[in-house]
């Protein structure tokens, strides 16, 4: 809102889904058909969790939260990433991510006074590609074609996601993510079910199962790794200290998990797919009604909210010379399951 008329509308969907696939609470169409992006890393990393990969590679946690990562580029990403693919191997030059500016942006100046250019390593997919890269050497698996949706990892991806979201492989459509690998969408039901599977594994394969705790423990443990300083997932795991597991994806889509007991004793656990129709290119709706959501759900407690209040629910709207001129706030209620 400009002072007291609304000037824009985001619109959008959610789903809140529990282990045994019952839709909980939603927002407007919660079968929406979408690209997942990002939000599916943790997904990506699964299989090689599962196959043992860490242990081979002698992975740390931090090393493990950083291929589920959207990382921000910052020189500690740099260096556990140089660290991980000496473990591994390899080098940056095998990574067909591409190259962008780091998101952190005193790090991107500091590059720039530098003279330095930024290489694969800063990408934000680098910890992803990295893992993928892990993955086909346990395998034996060429590492030059990786991004291939026909290499033999990425139908391992692709298999597991599907058991994961309850879909047949054939019904997940496929297209080529911004750092060129496969991206997956689907309907955000399915995604919020695979999220609520993550954070409560026990239904699944033993090995499976310990696949995702370690994946889930690592991401909360090394907040800071799964995407960087003053992000909406490292503030949502800092502050909320083990009760939520967060990875957000481009074009303003957003995965959350809740474990068993965020919620109270006895709690279910539950996950949780949020897409803003229009991609958010402003960035100030999605964190908005991530917040909100949570709120609704009693997921945080007033002080953990303070503690994040720089990202919503309600935000002010300042003009160039910093002068109030306006709000943004939810306007939701979530339809719930009585």
């Amino acid at each position: 809102m400009r002072g007291e008329t609304v000037e824009s509308v985001h619109f959008g969907a959610i789903a809140v889904v529990n282990v045994r696939g019952d839709l909980v609470a939603w927002y407007g169409e919660p079968s929406t058909v979408t690209f997942v992006r990002s939000t599916a890393k943790p997904f990506q990393a699964l299989p090689f969790v599962e196959k043992g990969g860490p242990a081979t590679f002698k992975m740390t946690p931090r090393e493990i939260a950083l291929i589920c990562a959207s990382h921000s580029g910052t020189d500690e990403h740099f260096r556990v990433l140089h660290q991980l693919q000496k473990k591994i191997g390899i080098t940056e030059k095998a990574l067909l991510c591409g190259t962008h500016w780091p998101f952190h942006r005193p790090t991107a100046k500091l590059m720039a006074d530098r003279g330095e250019r930024p290489t694969p390593n800063r990408h934000n997919c680098s910890g992803k590609h990295t893992g993928i890269l892990a993955h086909a050497k346990l395998e034996n698996a060429p590492l030059e074609n990786y991004i291939d949706p026909e290499h033999p990892v990425q139908r391992s991806i692709l298999q597991t996601l599907s058991e994961m979201c309850s879909l047949e492989a054939e019904e997940i459509k496929i297209g080529i993510d911004g750092c060129s690998v496969p991206s997956f969408a689907m309907p955000m039901y399915n995604m919020a079910l695979a999220w609520a599977r993550l954070v409560d594994p026990r239904e699944l394969a033993p090995k499976k199962a310990e696949a995702c705790r370690t994946i889930t423990s690592a991401m909360v443990s090394h907040p800071n790794m799964v995407a960087g300083p003053g992000r909406l997932d490292t503030r949502l795991m800092e502050v909320a200290q083990g009760k939520i597991v967060a990875k957000g994806g481009a074009e303003a889509y957003q995965g959350i998990g809740l474990p068993p007991g965020t919620l109270g004793p006895g709690s279910q656990a539950l996950g949780i797919a949020v897409k803003i129709a229009d991609g958010d290119m402003r960035r100030r709706a999605k964190a908005a009604v991530v917040l909100e959501i949570l709120r609704q759900l009693k997921a945080l407690t007033e002080q953990e909210m303070t503690a994040l209040e720089e990202f919503g629910p309600r935000q002010t709207v300042r003009n160039h010379r910093g002068l109030v001129v306006g709000q943004g706030q939810p306007c939701f209620d979530l339809e719930v399951t009585r």
